[in-house]
């Protein structure tokens, strides 16, 4: 039988409206520009790509693992968990046990467990304003309250005031950058002892109606960077069961494309991160590529001495230009002040050079590149500054 045509005009059809949150309205994506130019220095991305030995070795692991791609991934992803803390334990001499580390699909999927577990209606994350931009968003996706406190005009970080902030708004995570994005500025481990010790009990009130402890994230995402003498929040967890330290395989072991973060906690928290991801997060592919790569940790780390030299040599040249460099413990540089940042940035846009208009106005943000591109940079700078 041959169906009955519709009735009426399509006039007579109600538009569909999807039923978007409230709060997301005229919101856009977030997303550095990705431009086709000759010199990329806007993601802070470690410029240096795998060798041919390594890129193999993950091709192979890859390849292995591929065989079994019919049964799912190891769902505790327990030997990549107890290679990340060897790692650490080589890095920053602190050890760890494999339950005391968690990863996923980058620093940025890792927070937004962390404000999973700990976030939502009527609880409060506290960070301290200029930092990394998608704080605010991991706070909006999981429907918590975001809240600022400020930066010194050196980008440091005044401990009276951090303490202050805690006490009023009581926060259940606090978010602490360091090395901060967009500034490069490394947080004195006795500023993160004073925040740890003011977030023991002023956190959220529990079900119990007694109060509980802010959890203290520590965002090393820039961490293997750090200058001589700058030591981790690592060294702090074993007093600290409500601090997270957070770290990343995009930067120093210049694997952005493999997306994958990870963090060292108590085994408490760890657990607490564990019910709220989604089941199998970790792909098994994820796991043999990032596995791969931790087994030439030696060859991958051995560039950071290069791109710390090549950071201070930048610093140096910016100074002598007569800006301001705010000191950085990462693979980016923040300078200053500039009366018209946009036009600068689109003069070297011009030249094949992009950089980051992000952070406080009149201030730029340069990731340090290889010497080549360095050298574009700053002759691009040279000629737009003099224009």
């Amino acid at each position: 039988m041959t169906p009955a045509a519709p009735t009426g005009s399509s006039a007579d059809v109600p538009t569909a409206r999807l039923p978007l949150r409230a709060g997301l309205e005229g919101l856009h994506p977030y997303g550095a520009p990705q431009l086709d130019v000759p010199v990329l220095l806007n993601v802070n991305e470690n410029p240096y790509p795998p060798s041919d030995a390594v890129a193999a070795d993950v091709a192979d692991a890859v390849a292995k693992a591929a065989r079994s791609l019919n049964r799912y991934p190891d769902r505790d992803f327990g030997e990549l968990r107890a290679e990340l803390a060897e790692y650490l334990r080589v890095e920053s001499g602190i050890t760890l046990a494999a339950e005391q580390i968690w990863a996923a699909n980058g620093s940025n999927e890792v927070m937004l467990h962390l404000l999973q577990a700990y976030g939502g209606p009527g609880r409060a994350v506290l960070s301290f304003a200029p930092t990394y931009s998608m704080y605010p968003e991991y706070a909006r996706d999981t429907i918590t309250d975001w809240v600022t406190g400020r930066r010194e005009e050196d980008f440091g970080l005044d401990a009276g005031h951090a303490v202050d902030m805690i006490a009023q708004h009581r926060p259940a995570v606090i978010l602490l950058a360091s090395p901060n994005n967009p500034t490069g500025t490394a947080l004195p481990l006795e500023t993160v002892e004073a925040i740890l010790d003011a977030a023991r009990t002023s956190g959220p009130t529990g079900a119990d109606g007694e109060p509980t402890s802010a959890v203290v994230v520590v965002d090393e995402a820039y961490g293997e960077f750090r200058r001589a003498g700058t030591r981790s929040a690592l060294t702090l967890l074993a007093d600290n069961p409500h601090l997270a330290v957070a770290r990343t395989m995009s930067k120093a072991f210049g694997m952005a494309g493999l997306r994958l973060g990870y963090l060292a906690a108590d085994t408490a928290l760890i657990d607490h991160l564990r019910v709220v991801r989604l089941p199998y997060h970790l792909s098994a592919l994820t796991q043999a590529a990032a596995l791969a790569a931790l087994r030439h940790r030696e060859e991958l780390m051995a560039q950071i001495a290069s791109l710390r030299s090549e950071r201070d040599r930048l610093v140096t040249w910016l100074r002598g230009r007569g800006l301001q460099v705010a000191d950085s413990d990462a693979n980016f540089v923040l300078f200053g002040v500039l009366p018209d940042r946009h036009r600068v940035w689109k003069g070297l846009l011009d030249r094949g050079i992009l950089i980051r208009e992000v952070g406080p106005d009149g201030w730029l943000r340069v990731s340090v590149g290889t010497p080549e591109e360095t050298a574009a940079f700053t002759t691009a700078l040279e000629e737009v500054l003099e224009q």
